[in-house]
């Protein structure tokens, strides 16, 4: 498959686990430099996606390109130029922001000045170099959270998968989070891939969503389009629409 422009390329991508099947014939592309939002309930397969495009689960069947790299064949190509923030990441809080950052440049074998003005940059962009030698354990959850994408971003990749990044967060940490991606994508060429159940989120952030439902891609689109051709007021209401989930408030009360 080529792929010419194109960050993430999937044809009839599938994943099975026994008798259920997570992701079902997904086309999916991914434009480079694009903030592409996956929405889809819990359980919809969005992380299974992930977990497939980042080379640590290999697919049923189907085939898929990441940067130009098979997901089959090149998993470790696809990792080394790619960062990968999962939904329940891991933080030692007995280190410090640099020395946590130290040794997440370790294990991808970054040393030296390189590693140290990386560190100093992401640092001083999320707004942390006061606090780069205070231990994680006496951050708030936004400030380890931009910890988290500091590390994730630290080897410059190309292409960057966030899971719920939102997750777990007050409103004041999910905004700064949101912030945080829009000015790096302004600030770099990098593609965002976000999972997310957040319409709001996706609607404020991202040029592209995609919509998953039960293993199966139902559209794809600018936000303010699929809102249009859902005849919705926002991505929410279209969001409702597509995958179901709206209360019916009659038979709901009609108890009384």
């Amino acid at each position: 498959m080529k792929n010419n422009g194109i960050c993430i390329r999937t044809e009839k991508l599938n994943k099975t686990f026994g008798t259920v099947q997570a992701v079902r014939d997904l086309d999916l592309e991914v434009s480079s430099g694009s903030r592409f939002g996956f929405l889809g309930p819990n359980g919809a397969g969005k992380t299974t996606t992930v977990r497939m495009l980042s080379g640590l689960m290999k697919p049923t069947s189907g085939a898929a390109t990441v940067i130009g790299f098979d997901i089959e064949r090149q998993r470790d190509d696809i990792k080394s130029v790619t960062g990968l923030l999962p939904e329940s990441p891991g933080l030692y809080s007995k280190l410090s922001a640099v020395e946590f950052l130290e040794f997440i440049g370790a294990l991808k074998g970054m040393t030296g000045a390189v590693l140290n003005r990386r560190i100093e940059k992401l640092l001083s962009m999320l707004g942390l170099e006061g606090r780069r030698d205070d231990l994680l354990e006496s951050y708030s959850s936004g400030m380890k959270q931009k910890v988290l994408i500091a590390s994730t971003l630290l080897h410059e990749p190309k292409l960057v998968f966030l899971d719920e990044p939102t997750s777990r967060l007050d409103p004041s940490a999910a905004v700064l989070v949101k912030d945080i991606i829009l000015v790096l994508a302004e600030e770099t060429s990098t593609t965002f891939f976000i999972c997310t159940h957040q319409t709001s989120f996706a609607e404020e952030v991202c040029d592209m969503v995609g919509i998953l439902n039960q293993g199966q891609l139902v559209t794809t689109g600018p936000p303010h389009a699929i809102v249009e051709s859902s005849g919705a007021h926002d991505l929410e209401d279209a969001y409702l629409k597509i995958v179901g989930g709206k209360v019916d408030r009659e038979s709901l009360l009609s108890w009384r």
